[in-house]
């Protein structure tokens, strides 16, 4: 019997693919099209993929089930989830600070997120117009330079992101993933296609696959590892959250497998799109927001049809980094929701205002607080990537990864996880015991140390 106060409900997902969906659009952001491609081609090609697909196989999916089983379990948003099952398990309901953990984290994450992800939305009308007048690095510094500038388009992008977690989950998320993610397959699909016919794709290709063992360091194990957990969305409760609303028919295992694997699929289709046009016109690889507003914005100012080809590839991203922002936002309002602290609506306003006014000081920090160190010699924007994804989110994927394979109480996990395979399910609960921590611990410590 499940022990918890009376809270209210959120509904639950329609369909068994909205969730697969909205789980995939979390996962799917700015930095896995701009990430994992520059990383695969710089770290050994094909050995770099296998050895990150390795990564997601005992680092990525276990803590994926694991929260989702967590959220499914209470129905409710992370911090109530935690203090639920723990609670059912007989555990103190201090381990709730994983909730609450994971919220913060999405906040500061989604303060500066808004504002990349603003440029993305100026670049869509920056790209229609540009004429290869000036170039553009001095576009982008342009861009940058402005704090007015910024600041308007992240507030959009704040805006559209509230509207939609507003709106609920059937009608808001759920209704919005529908759309956003065909939408996303069918423009990477067309810039694949597009760069297959007037990009170097053998060279791409060669860039991204050929395996070369000789690149193959420590430090590529790193990456592998931090990308296999940071571009799933974990240890920030978004899974959590979207397991919440999940149907107790729905596989966990198998469902947790797909978004792994349209995850990964993505990521390697904007390696496919990008890079042969890179190459094209022999402009360097590089990783970052330096890849796309500044390489592929040269690439479309070259190309022909560029005027045309350039608005869709950052309206693909600008959808990517919506479907990202809406699950970062929605772990915080569905705890002041069904609290009944504040409505939904209410709840996405409020939250929404906080984040904008952080991302204001993020703005600031491309240009009039450039020289402003908050946390060592690292500017505003720079402090609230590290306390979010070098210390809270390791720690976080790091908690539930031992909090499930250690505390929660087994016949609450099988009661989750329903029929599965035996040798499957101990395959899975040695992986979240003993590696999935040490691995997370790992990163965590090395990313804390050398940042």
């Amino acid at each position: 019997m499940k022990i918890q106060r009376q809270l209210k409900s959120h509904g639950a997902w329609i369909g068994k693919w909205t969730f697969i969906l909205a789980a995939t659009g979390s996962a799917v952001g700015l930095g896995n099209i701009w990430g994992f491609p520059y990383k695969a081609g710089t770290n050994g090609g094909g050995a770099f993929v296998l050895i990150y697909l390795g990564c997601i196989l005992i680092i990525g999916i276990p803590i994926m089930i694991s929260e989702i089983i967590l959220g499914r379990r209470a129905g409710n948003s992370p911090i109530n989830a935690m203090r639920c099952v723990a609670l059912e398990s007989n555990r103190s309901a201090s381990w709730q600070i994983i909730g609450w953990s994971g919220i913060f984290a999405g906040v500061l994450i989604l303060s500066f997120y808004s504002v990349i992800a603003g440029i993305c939305l100026n670049y869509i009308f920056i790209s229609a117009t540009s004429s290869g007048a000036i170039t553009s690095p001095e576009q982008f510094t342009n861009v940058i330079s402005s704090p007015i500038n910024l600041i308007f388009w992240h507030s959009v992008f704040m805006i559209l992101t509230a509207l939609i977690v507003s709106a609920g989950i059937k009608d808001g998320i759920g209704r919005m993933v529908k759309i956003l993610m065909p939408l996303l397959g069918f423009l990477m699909i067309f810039m694949v296609i597009y760069s297959i016919i007037n990009g170097d794709f053998s060279r791409a290709m060669s860039f991204l696959f050929a395996p070369d063992f000789s690149n193959v360091t420590s430090d590529t194990l790193l990456q592998a590892m931090g990308q296999a957990f940071f571009s799933l969305s974990l240890g920030m409760g978004s899974i959590m959250a979207y397991g919440a609303y999940m149907p107790k028919d729905q596989k966990v295992v198998s469902t947790s497998f797909t978004v792994a694997s349209l995850d990964t699929l993505i990521a390697i289709l904007a390696g496919l799109a990008i890079f042969p046009i890179i190459f094209a016109f022999n402009l360097e690889p590089n990783s970052g927001p330096g890849l796309v507003f500044v390489s592929m914005l040269s690439a479309f100012n070259q190309m022909q049809f560029g005027q045309f080809i350039g608005p869709l590839f950052f309206i693909l991203l600008s959808v990517a980094a919506l479907s990202s922002s809406i699950s970062l936002l929605e772990p915080g309002v569905a705890y002041l929701s069904e609290e009944n602290i504040l409505s939904r609506r209410r709840s996405a306003e409020i939250i929404s205002f906080f984040v904008w006014i952080l991302g204001i000081g993020s703005a600031l920090s491309f240009n009039i607080w450039s020289d402003f160190s908050l946390i060592g010699d690292r500017n505003f924007l720079d402090s609230m990537d590290f306390i979010a994804n070098q210390i809270l989110l390791p720690l976080g994927g790091m908690l539930i990864a031992i909090f499930v394979g250690w505390f929660m109480k087994k016949s609450l996990i099988e009661d989750e996880l329903g029929s599965i395979n035996t040798s499957l399910y101990f395959l899975w609960r040695f992986f979240v015991k003993f590696i999935a921590p040490v691995c997370v611990g790992y990163i965590f410590i090395v990313n804390f140390f050398n940042n």
